[in-house]
Order: C-alpha cells, then structure tokens, then sequence
C-alpha cells in the first residue's frame, strides 16, 4: 500500500534492510505464547507430590523385596503407577493445549507497518530492522521505541506504562514506547530501541503468554496441598512410633506405615485440575476463542455482571450509510463535496468514515482534491473529527449532541432519528476548531444518518445471561438515544431508562449505586468505563467487559476478565484475557459452560480427594493412639490394617477411575464462591465418616480373627470401600446414565476382586466368612446413614 504520509524521506531501502539483518539488528524479542516443551516436560516429571510418592514406593518395594522378593515388592508399589499417569496425562494434555494456543495466538497477531522504498509494508514485527520508519494509526500498538519523526495530531496512550489515563500528544522528536497504542492521529517513528532493548518489551508480549495468572481454583488446591505437607510428617512420625512395639516386624511396620502416608497426598488432584484446564483451552478454541491467561476458563464462569460495549459486540464491525439529509438552506451538492474531502484527508478513517466513503463511491462523488491546512483526528474522547482547509473553510463530522447546543432543533432532529436505533453524526463547518481548544461558530449542514448492523445471535445470547442470573450493562459512546434503541430491539430489561454518562455523579459510591440500578448508558468516555468496573468490584461483583475499540482498553485491563473481539484493535487484543477469533458474541456461552464444567467438576474430584486424605490422617491417628494405649496397657501391638496394595485397590475405584471421568465431564452448574470451605465442608464429614466405622470394624474383626489372619484386613478394606463409593455417589449428583453405569463399575470390580480367588490372593485378601461381612454390614450401614445425614439430608441450618 501506498503511504497516506507527506513524508519526504522513504524509508530504509531493500538494501539497507538486508544489511541491519545480516548485522542482527533485528526485533527479535521472543514471543511466548505458551510454555515451551522443556517446561511443560520439567512441569509434570518433577513436581514434590512426584518425589514424595517416588521415595514411598521405593520404600515399599524394597523393603518389602528383602523378605518377600522383587516381585512382591513391586505389588507394594504399584501405587506409583500415579507418578506415570500424572506425567503421561498431564504432558499429552499440555501439548495438545500448547499447540491450539500456538496456533490461535498466530491468528490473533498482529502485523507492523513500515515505511520501506517509499512504500508503507506490512511485516511481522519480528522483522522490524533497526532505522526502520514504522507508521501507526488509532489501535495500533507501539511494539519498539524511538522517536516521532512525523505526526499528524499522533496521540499516544501510554496508560498500561504510566497509569496516565490521558493521551498524549506526540510532535516530532519526541519518544514512543512499547507497551503504548495509538489512539488518534497518524505518524511514522523511527525504530531506534528494538527486540529485548526495547522498553517494555516483556509487558507487550505478556498478554499472549501462557500464563497461569490468580485462579481462586488454583490458589485454593495449593492451600489444600501445604496443609498436607505440614500434618504428613508428624503423622507419619505419630504413626511408625506408635509401631515400635512390634520390633521384631520393623520391615513390615515400615511397608505398613508407607500405606498409612500414600492416601494422604492428593496425588492426582494437581494432575486432573491442569488436564481440566488444558482440555478447556482445547475446547474453546475449536470455538476459535483464545484463552491468552487458562484462569479466565473460570472467569466467565464466577461472572455476575457483564459490560458490553454495543459497537462491535451487540452490533457487527460495519455499518451502512441509510441518508444524508441537508440542513434547510444547506447546499446538497456542497455537503456531499465537504463529506468527500473529509474522507480524502482521513489517513486512518474509522468505520464510520468507511461507511461514508463507500455510500461516496457508490454514487461516483469524486475527490475534491481541496487544500488540506490541518487534520483533526477522530478521537472517543472528544466525539468528532475535522479538516481545516485553505480555502473552504473549517469541517467537523461528529456527534450532534457534542457539537451542536442544547435544544437546538437540528439536535432534536438527531434525538429523534437515533431513538429509531440509527447512528446519526452531524456534519458542520466551524469559525475555528483545535483538538485542544474546543469548537466555535458552528453552524449544521447535513445530518449522516447511519444504519448499525445488529448481530443476529445477540438476542438470544443476552436472553441466556439474563436467565443465568448475569446483570448486563451496555455501555457504549454512543447517544443514550441510540443505545437505548438498540438494546430495546434485543430485549434488554430497562432499555427505556438510559443514563448520559456525561452527568454522572463524580462520587465512587454514588456512581456504584446507579451502576446497580441502571443497565444501559450512553456518551461514556474511555475513563468512565474504568471507572464503572471498579465501582461495580468496589460492591463485590465480578466483572467482565467486551470490548473491541482502543477506547475500551483501560476497562478490558482492569475487569475480573476482558474479552476482545479479533477484528478489534490490537491494543484490545493485547491486554484481554479472551478472544473470540471469529467476533462472534453467542460463543460467550459456550466459554461460561467450559468455566462451568471446570470449575463443578474440579469442586467434584476435590472432594472425592480430600476425603481421602481426611479418612487417611483420621485413621493413622486412630491406629496412633490405638497402638499406643494398647502398648501402655501391656496387650498385643495394634498393627496399621492395610498395605499399599489395599489402599492402591481401594483408590483406583473410588477416586482413580472415577475422578478422572468426572473431571471431564459436561456440566452446567452455576459457580459457587469460597471453594476450599466448599470442599472442606464436604471432606471433613465425609473423611470422618468413613474413617470411624472402618477402624471400629478393624477392632472388633481383629479381636475374633486375630493378627495373623487377613479377615481384619479384609472386613476393614471392604468398609472403607463401600463408604468411599458411598462418598464417590454422592459427589457424582446429578445423574445420568453413565454416572450409573461408573459407580456401578467400580462396585462390580471390587467384588470381584474379593470373590475370584486369583485376584484375591494378589491383593493379599480373602472372602470373608458370616461373623466378618455381618460386621463389615453393620460398620458400612452405620457409616452410609451418617454420611447421607451430614452430607445429603441434614437441615439447611447445619448445612449453612
């Protein structure tokens, strides 16, 4: 393409390009847009819960080797087989998460432009030599840093840098930055600073990196896993101690202790919550939504009120000129001139222009070819663009309520036509006009009337929020006039009580009261859109905002989730979380159904884990004291009732297996808030549960069998399995067929397991007579009645 610049040098010839890039003087600053293999590879092989069960089983097996042989020994460590699904599962899942996000961030990136030969180039910006002459438009990002050598009214928002929300003005000579975008004007720099010496070059590229930004989720699994660290090792001090007094089985007791320390560690829960995540990444972007951060999977999900920016989000990209209507007196032919030269001395018109400029072409209007003396830029902050020329005058294109006066009856043409749901801009010519100093002597000319382009899903899509209990805000720069009908065309509860923005109140607390009474509102400036997500956060809410427009980058910054359009600017790109490729607003709800599925169904595989770990530290620190009172009292040693192989029986069909299916599976539950009371919630009675039965039916079963039997293991292995399939049903709630069909599955396989003596004898159990299943029955019967009260029936008082 040609340059739109009066710049008289050319840029970098082909030549002298060739020489920086022999010379290295290239943008090569490494872009990450997911991790690489090594850290995926380092990720999943050595993690602590990997180190911990590694040194278990080493324990188990050798120990058990040195009495029994290598082969029983291995028996005893089966329970590792965890160590290899977590790295085989984790680390397939991970690539295939990390080649969609390498494939999505590609589609999602953006190309530089530079002047080179004369000519303006699209390039990948890894290619930017040093000297290079790189021209931006309003939504372009600053991706290296040097100084303005041309502007035509450049302004510069540097707010993700300084926090300045205010553009700035940039004139020759003075400095760009990366990490900066362009908002209004146009302007070559020449890149002087580039790849890895370029300011901020690390937080322009932030915004696709693969990143595992706050996750509640996360945060609250880790807070799970150190408070496992810090009880494992007195406990398991607790437990071997307690052990001693069986001195002369010392190996066995090791073996034994080792199976009591097993079920404590939440050994797949890390594994099955990154494998939810990766797979929700893969899911969504067969969607062509790109997750640039994998906790806004959980974003949308914890969503209660959503911020949508009507242009490019309820409205599609482009819009069509409906009429242009000359003011009484106004010369027709005059108007349709003023819009072509105004069109002519836009070097980055926006769509609105664009609309313009093609309803022009339709209708053979020709270029004046009039004298440009200064350009005025579009800007969202100030609602109109403009033209000075060398002998007709000054121009101005714009909102009606921004440059026209209060009541004047041109105004209220413009009101009427935009509550009909039209884009309508005034056209006027001006004494004077400065992007600084203001507007004077305006008089109207013509009223363009525009035709926005509703999107055909976003009716439905916002009838889905409404009933999934999500507030909708639209918010847009706009006339409130224009919202207002724009949103009663798709139903918005509230479309007939817009607010103008521009008489906001400035109080924090007064702004938040009328965010939660109103929903739509109009002439909202980019700051005001900020504000309006703080003040929504200051009263609890989560927050997420749509955007397309450099206007909506602060917002998008500062929301619990931003959500950008691909087509949108490529600042909006860069600092959203999501991005919907295909600009399509009814994929929202399929990204609140993935954060659904993750979310329920990590909440679901928690609870079957923490279970475990409770029954686990409840018995060791049963058969503690146990052990010990007995040792006190001078009879027999209490021995720990299983060995690893129990406990790796018992866990693949309560947790192993189970956990891995409804961790994946569909789910359509709201989110719920504070995830780790949640689960503790359910854990602690569960575990309890569980464990009390089981070691009261060890006791009595090793009183009638004796130590030297295997019944007590057996009765006690059989309780602990129907009370943990017991816990697995109720957290499998609600039902379908195969979630019968699974717990059904696993019941079957334990039975036989017990019942086919081949497979009893290798789990070191045998079927248990008349005296031991009575027994086993009473235990379970006891404990399945105390988990159906404290978990399914107990009052809603209890519950709370």
């Amino acid at each position: 393409m040609t340059t739109p610049m009066l710049a008289g040098d050319r840029g970098l010839t082909a030549a002298e390009v060739a020489e920086r890039v022999e010379a290295g003087a290239v943008n090569e600053a490494k872009r990450h847009t997911s991790r690489p293999l090594s850290a995926i590879l380092r990720a999943n092989f050595f993690t602590p819960l990997n180190a911990v069960i590694a040194v278990l089983a080493a324990i188990a097996i050798g120990f058990t080797a040195v009495e029994e042989g290598f082969l029983e020994g291995l028996k005893q460590g089966l329970f590792a087989g965890v160590i290899i699904a977590n790295i085989a599962i984790g680390t397939i899942q991970e690539l295939r998460a990390k080649r969609t996000l390498d494939k999505l961030s590609l589609m999602n990136r953006s190309n530089a432009k530079v002047l080179r030969d004369g000519e303006v180039q699209e390039i990948d910006p890894a290619r930017i030599v040093r000297d290079d002459l790189v021209y931006v438009e309003p939504g372009d990002r600053i991706v290296v840093d040097g100084p303005v050598v041309e502007s035509r009214n450049l302004e510069i928002d540097e707010s993700l840098l300084t926090g300045e929300a205010d553009p700035v003005a940039k004139a020759p000579g003075d400095e760009v930055r990366s990490g900066s975008f362009a908002v209004a004007g146009t302007g070559l720099f020449r890149a002087e600073q580039i790849g890895a010496d370029s300011y901020a070059a690390k937080l322009v590229e932030e915004a696709s990196k693969f990143a595992l930004a706050r996750s509640e989720l996360r945060e609250g699994i880790n807070r799970f896993i150190k408070l496992i660290n810090w009880l494992i090792v007195p406990i398991a001090l607790l437990l071997i101690i307690s052990q001693l007094a069986d001195a002369a089985n010392w190996r066995q007791i090791i073996v034994r202790t080792v199976a009591g320390i097993v079920p404590m560690i939440p050994e797949g829960l890390v594994l099955l919550t990154s494998v939810a995540f990766a797979v929700g990444v893969i899911r969504l972007g067969a969607r062509h939504v790109l997750v640039q951060e994998l906790p806004a999977i959980e974003g949308l999900a914890r969503t209660d009120v959503l911020c949508l920016d009507k242009t490019g989000t309820l409205t599609e990209g482009g819009m069509d000129v409906d009429e242009i209507r000359p003011i009484n007196g106004s010369d027709n032919a005059a108007v349709w001139v003023a819009l072509a030269a105004l069109r002519a001395a836009d070097d980055s018109p926006n769509p609105t222009m664009q609309a313009v400029a093609a309803h022009l072409e339709e209708r053979g209007v020709a270029d004046p070819s009039w004298r440009v003396i200064d350009v005025m830029p579009f800007s969202s902050a100030r609602k109109w663009s403009g033209t000075r020329f060398t002998d007709n005058g000054t121009w101005l294109l714009g909102a009606p309520d921004i440059l026209l006066e209060h009541g004047d009856p041109v105004a209220l043409e413009a009101d009427v036509l935009a509550a009909q749901g039209l884009r309508v801009l005034a056209l006027v010519t001006a004494e004077s006009a400065s992007t600084t100093g203001g507007v004077t002597g305006v008089k109207p000319q013509a009223l363009v009337v525009l035709r926005q382009r509703l999107r055909g899903t976003a009716a439905a899509t916002l009838a889905y929020f409404k009933e999934q209990g999500v507030k909708v805000k639209i918010i847009s720069g706009d006339s409130p006039a224009a919202v207002g009908a724009v949103a009663a065309q798709l139903g918005v509860d509230g479309a007939a009580d817009t607010v103008d923005a521009r008489r906001l109140p400035e109080d924090p607390e007064e702004l938040a009261d009328l965010l939660e009474r109103a929903t739509i509102f109009g002439r909202v400036k980019p700051h005001q859109k900020q504000a309006f997500v703080k003040a929504l956060q200051s009263r609890g809410h989560t927050v997420a905002m749509t955007g397309d427009g450099v206007n909506d980058v602060l917002a998008l910054k500062d929301a619990d989730l931003g959500i950008a359009m691909g087509s949108g600017s490529a600042a909006a790109r860069s600092v959203a979380q999501v991005v919907l490729l295909d600009d399509e607003f009814a994929t929202l709800p399929h990204v609140v159904d993935e954060g659904r599925r993750v979310l329920g169904n990590i909440g679901r595989v928690s609870n079957l884990f923490l279970t475990k770990t409770v029954y686990a530290i409840s018995l060791a620190l049963f058969i503690a004291v146990g052990a010990i009172s007995a040792w006190m009292l001078g009879n027999d040693p209490l021995p720990y009732p299983f060995l690893p192989i129990h406990q790796s029986l018992i866990n693949l069909f309560t947790i192993g297996l189970p956990a891995f299916f409804l961790a994946l599976a569909p789910t359509f539950e709201r989110a719920k808030p504070n995830f780790v009371r949640r689960v503790l919630k359910f854990a602690i009675p569960a575990g309890i549960c569980c464990a009390v039965p089981t070691f009261i039916v060890y006791l009595l079963s090793l009183a009638h069998d004796g130590t030297d039997s295997q019944l007590p293991q057996t009765t006690a292995a059989i309780t602990l399995f129907c009370l943990a399939l017991t816990a697995l049903a109720i957290v499998a709630r609600p039902y379908v067929w195969w979630k019968f069909l699974l717990v059904g599955v696993c019941a079957a396989s334990f039975v036989a397991v017990v019942s086919i003596p081949p497979l009893a004898d290798f789990y070191e159990l045998e079927l248990p007579g008349v005296w031991n299943t009575t027994v086993a029955a009473i235990g379970v019967g006891s404990g399945v009645a105390a988990l159906l009260f404290w978990l399914v029936v107990r009052p809603k008082h209890l519950k709370d």
